[in-house]
């Protein structure tokens, strides 16, 4: 393994044993008032659970996941449909989102078709390379299996994972050498689509508004993102100090999942916040640098898509608490309660540290992809064709 691949794997594991640390101190913290004891046990065993298959995942060659990338994406989908079949199908707070029996959850199938997507797309991108510039292979054929997985999402609902899942797809397909022009069309189309599910449903419409006009709405609609907001500016630089959040007392909904940022914030104070964010910067980073020195194409889109998957959905729910964006139901990687994510978000970081694991000290792996501008315009032309000779003949002064 390369030095700078070796740096960058041990700040990417620095950054992750910190988040994860973080997460399960504030957790505790955040639900003193309600059994943390409880909501910790429950965490420390998904953790230790993701922290055996973070390691499972990075000693396996994760070029064995090609062969896995259409029975994987297939038991997603399947998983994802049976949301809505009862009684495994558990319906809570307006929403089908999570596998159980009655009222228990288990897991979330979202957070299986996340990876599951990304291993597809990868396989997908390296296998069909030299045509993805083109409309058909580029967009036409690959936007069909992410329309069946983003479509089952978007009705449970789950607006907030279909724009994850929809701004990564994008991203993956881009690297994989679709041209802008044929990606903006397919976005717009999307953008359009949920503008309208918004208009037709009331109770986003709301949040929408309530977003906009945030003091208006603060006894109402937008209550959980006021008190989120008032969490934040009563921290300070410093914090009030750990356990001495008074916002956790009842005010900030979904104290230790969606919102455990505002917690952070209020006893931890700005400098911790924007450690936080660094924290997850430098882990996007080194992700992106793992994924260029991968030794194959498979590699270079895996390590990348789950890079920005974890990048973007630490963006979005930082976005919502600081209400730079609406309301959406997404976690915190690595530190909101929850085990179908963390177990994911582990699972993802150990598969990394097996693309890492086979880096070599070569030129990035762009060079042999239709990734590179030059590249494809070499391949259009004909390898085999003689230069024409020169019938001028030698030239005088």
């Amino acid at each position: 393994m390369h030095m700078r691949v070796k740096l960058a794997v041990t700040v990417l594991v620095f950054c992750v044993a910190a988040l994860l640390s973080l997460g399960l101190v504030m957790l505790y913290s955040s639900s003193m008032a309600d059994n943390g004891s409880r909501f910790i046990k429950v965490q420390l065993l998904w953790s230790a659970l993701g922290l055996v298959a973070c390691v499972l995942a990075a000693l396996l060659d994760y070029k064995l996941l090609k062969h896995l990338a259409l029975p994987l994406l297939a038991v997603s989908v399947v998983l994802l449909a049976l949301v809505f079949v009862k009684p495994i199908g558990v319906h809570r707070n307006g929403a089908s989102r999570w596998l159980g029996y009655h009222k228990t959850s288990l897991f979330q199938p979202s957070e299986i078709a996340k990876l599951a997507l990304v291993v597809f797309l990868a396989w997908y991108g390296e296998r069909y390379q030299r045509q993805m510039p083109t409309w058909k292979r580029g967009i036409v054929v690959p936007s069909l299996f992410i329309a069946v997985v983003l479509g089952l999402v978007f009705c449970e609902p789950d607006r907030g994972t279909t724009i994850l899942l929809a701004g990564v797809s994008a991203a993956m397909l881009l690297i994989s050498g679709v041209r802008w022009r044929f990606i903006i069309p397919p976005l717009l189309l999307a953008a359009i689509g949920l503008a309208i599910s918004l208009y037709r449903d009331p109770m986003r419409a709301r949040r929408i508004l309530s977003w906009w006009y945030l003091e208006e709405n603060k006894s109402g609609v937008g209550y959980q993102a006021y008190e989120a907001m008032l969490a934040l500016g009563s921290g300070g630089w410093t914090g009030l100090g750990l356990g001495n959040g008074r916002q956790k007392l009842g005010f900030v909904p979904e104290k230790h999942t969606d919102f455990i940022f505002s917690i952070i914030g209020e006893e931890l104070g700005l400098l911790a916040t924007a450690l936080v964010i660094v924290g997850f910067i430098l882990l996007v980073l080194c992700g992106i640098y793992i994924a260029i020195r991968a030794p194959d194409t498979f590699g270079l889109l895996l390590g990348s898509g789950i890079s920005f998957m974890i990048g973007l959905q630490a963006f979005i729910n930082i976005g919502v608490v600081t209400s730079a964006l609406p309301n959406k139901g997404l976690p915190l990687p690595f530190i909101s309660y929850g085990g179908s994510n963390l177990l994911l978000m582990l699972t993802c970081v150990g598969i990394l540290l097996a693309i890492a694991r086979q880096a070599r000290d070569v030129e990035p792996v762009e060079r042999n992809t239709v990734t590179n501008a030059g590249s494809r315009r070499r391949s259009r032309q004909n390898p085999f064709k003689t230069p024409a000779p020169d019938l001028a003949g030698p030239r005088t002064a």
